[in-house]
């Protein structure tokens, strides 16, 4: 995997793919009106601005909150000029690559809040005062626990296995203990090798997320299989 790229070389990239895509995309939002994300189960923040994720080191729960809240908020937000995942199409900024510190979150929410224009036109509105800076953070949270770029090649076999023994138990409609919390051990095991771009310590990937399914019941099994299909299917 690469290493992770200086700041002045992010800054210099994503300052230059703001640029391209605002002279690429005409309507990228100017004809899309901010859609409003519920943050009512993120705790507060205060009335003044923050300069840093205040949802970074934070217990788990706020964590997986601010990361599933940020999800909803980004896809009907940003994913349309951004890229679904935040992987990015090439006109508009991955910010995967966004660094996972003060300077990362400095960069990103000045463009949150002002937005940016060129000759009087709005490629990207001011989003600041339109949802809040819960909604912010909660999605810079989402963002910068995006995996790596082929962070899951390796495990991609291993992953498809899984998925085939999940749909094989939501099949059957029965369930082992022991083969359960084994799978979901290696899963876990599995997403703590997942590396992310922005250089965050945990990556939101579908190892990750099916391992927090799985219950023991067959509806569990299903969904966590339909989440790996998704998952990789992303990642190809």
């Amino acid at each position: 995997m690469p290493s992770l790229p200086s700041r002045r070389w992010i800054k210099g990239t994503l300052l230059g793919l703001s640029t391209l895509a605002a002279a690429t995309m005409v309507y990228a939002h100017g004809d899309v009106a901010p859609q409003p994300v519920n943050t009512d189960a993120l705790p507060d923040v205060g009335e003044e601005w923050l300069i840093e994720n205040p949802y970074r080191n934070v217990e788990k729960e706020v964590w997986q909150a601010a990361i599933d809240i940020g999800a909803s908020g980004y896809n009907q937000n940003c994913a349309r000029c951004h890229g679904l995942g935040a992987v990015s199409g090439g006109l508009a900024p991955d910010l995967r690559y966004l660094e996972a510190e003060e300077y990362g979150d400095e960069w990103y929410m000045e463009r949150f809040r002002n937005g940016y224009t060129q000759n009087g036109i709005t490629k990207m509105p001011a989003f600041g005062d339109l949802l809040g800076q819960k909604a912010a953070w909660a999605i810079r949270t989402y963002i910068e626990t995006r995996p790596d770029e082929g962070a899951l090649d390796a495990f991609s076999g291993r992953l498809k296995e899984i998925r085939d023994q999940l749909q094989t138990w939501a099949a059957e409609e029965k369930s082992d203990p022991g083969a359960i919390d084994a799978v979901r051990q290696e899963l876990s095991e599995i997403a703590s090798e997942v590396e992310t771009g922005s250089g965050a310590p945990v990556a939101d990937s579908v190892a990750f997320r099916a391992a927090r399914i799985l219950d023991g019941s067959s509806e569990s099994f299903k969904t966590a299989a339909e989440t790996l299909t998704i998952g990789l299917s992303a990642a190809q």
